[in-house]
């Protein structure tokens, strides 16, 4: 049975199976989608009016006193800054430690690539613990130090092993060539093998980014005397726990928030929806740049074996 349209005949079946993959996908769009607007919708709405429930997409009354709440705290700029700062220099150093270290234990001809990489990966499955890491930190000279932020994640196990595989699968002969043509490994390296790996390199990037912008934990650990030195993640941490062991307004959500939002205006509710909007922005922003590297495929600049 065919159907007709736009001067063009269609299959009973193609039809079908069209139209339920577009409610699918429909569907999951929806279910994608619905929290992160409600989440908005909540962050624009009044702080009361938020408690009695039934928003959906849009705010029924529209305020930014909850975005107010949360920013005129003096230590969120600062806060800002470090959590900028370190989510940078370390995506920078840890794709370029971690390509570095990959190239080395994908060549054969180093004897020691194969005892290398079962100690990396024997780091995957067996941690000392906090206690011992923080005495690390500590008698390294970390603690309190904004280094202590970047150094411990310049180089993941995880992100080594799937360097290593996506360089496993570039031609050999491309290396070969260069060595042909007096190329060094570190040219080779910076030349050929590093340009390559863009794809692979902006996913461990982007994980790296998105573990660096929300980490708060090691704040805590580390740098929670050094005011200076503390992150967004932390200070919105340290917000919210407050506004729901207050269960009140702003006024009691941290030190450095004026009395003028006292009054009952900003709930927990609408706490929480304006700290998770300002804490995913900024990913969300960043998303877009590297998302075309996570289908770019290896062929272009490569040779056939």
């Amino acid at each position: 049975m065919y159907f007709k349209f736009r001067n063009k005949r269609y299959k009973l079946g193609d039809v079908i199976f069209n139209t339920v993959n577009v409610i699918l996908l429909l569907f999951l769009c929806v279910v994608t989608l619905y929290p992160f607007l409600n989440t908005l919708a909540v962050s624009f709405n009044e702080g009361l009016d938020s408690v009695r429930g039934g928003i959906f997409l849009l705010p029924r009354k529209f305020t930014l006193q909850n975005y107010r709440s949360v920013f005129i705290s003096g230590t969120i700029p600062m806060a800002f800054i470090i959590s900028v700062l370190r989510t940078v220099i370390t995506v920078i150093l840890n794709v370029f430690l971690t390509a570095m270290m990959a190239y080395c234990l994908s060549r054969k001809e180093y004897i020691f690539n194969k005892f290398i990489t079962i100690a990396v990966v024997l780091t995957m499955y067996f941690n000392a613990g906090l206690i011992p890491g923080f005495l690390l930190i500590k008698n390294l000279g970390l603690y309190g130090s904004f280094w202590v932020y970047v150094i411990p994640t310049l180089i993941s196990a995880f992100n080594v092993i799937v360097v290593r595989t996506y360089i496993g699968s570039i031609p050999e002969s491309l290396v070969e060539s260069a060595r042909l043509d007096g190329a060094g490994d570190f040219r080779i390296f910076l030349r050929i093998i590093f340009p390559l790996c863009k794809p692979a390199l902006a996913v461990i990037a982007m994980f790296v980014a998105i573990w660096q912008w929300n980490n708060w934990f090691d704040t805590y650990l580390y740098t929670s005397s050094k005011q200076h030195l503390s992150t967004l993640s932390f200070e919105l941490q340290k917000l919210l726990a407050s506004s729901f062991s207050q269960g009140q307004s702003a006024q009691a959500a941290t030190s450095g928030i004026g009395a003028e939002l006292a009054g009952g205006m900003v709930t927990p509710i609408a706490m929480q929806a304006a700290i998770t909007i300002v804490a995913m922005v900024p990913i969300i922003m960043v998303y877009p740049f590297v998302q075309r590297y996570f289908v770019t495929g290896l062929n272009v600049g490569g040779v056939k074996e």
